[in-house]
C-alpha cells in the first residue's frame, strides 16, 4: 500500500451535499452533467440570439433606403426641380464653342505634370 492514496478523503457530512453528489455523476456520465447542458447553452443561445440579430438589420435597412429621383435631387441645400427639357434648351443658349483652357496653380513643390 503506497504512503499516500489518490483518493482525497470526503467525511460522511459532506456525501449528502449537492457538490459531492454533482462529483459522482459527474464520473460516472460526463456527457450528461457537462456536455449536454453546454450544448444546449450553444443551441439556446443560438435560438434567443436570432430574433435580436434580424431587428437589428430591420433597424439598420430603415436608416438606409432607396430614394427616388425627385427625392435624391432634393436631398442637397441647393435642391430644385429638375426637368430635362429646361436643362437642354439652358445648354443649348450657352454658347459651348467659345472657351478658353485654363491651368489651376499647383501648390508650392507639387508636380505641376508639365514634362
Amino acid at each position: 500500500m503506497p504512503t499516500f492514496e489518490n483518493r482525497k478523503f470526503r467525511g460522511a457530512a459532506d456525501a449528502n451535499k449537492l457538490g459531492a453528489r454533482y462529483r459522482a455523476v459527474m464520473a460516472r456520465h460526463p456527457f450528461l452533467m457537462f456536455g449536454l447542458p453546454f450544448m444546449a447553452v450553444i443551441i439556446g443561445g443560438s435560438f434567443v440570439l436570432t430574433p435580436a440579430t434580424a431587428i437589428r438589420y430591420e433597424r439598420q435597412d430603415r436608416k438606409v433606403r432607396q430614394l427616388t429621383k425627385e427625392e435624391e435631387l432634393g436631398l442637397g441645400k441647393m435642391g430644385r426641380k429638375v426637368d430635362i427639357r429646361e436643362e437642354y434648351y439652358r445648354l443649348a443658349a450657352k454658347d459651348l464653342d467659345d472657351w478658353e483652357q485654363k491651368r489651376v496653380k499647383r501648390l508650392p513643390g507639387e508636380s505641376d505634370g508639365v514634362l
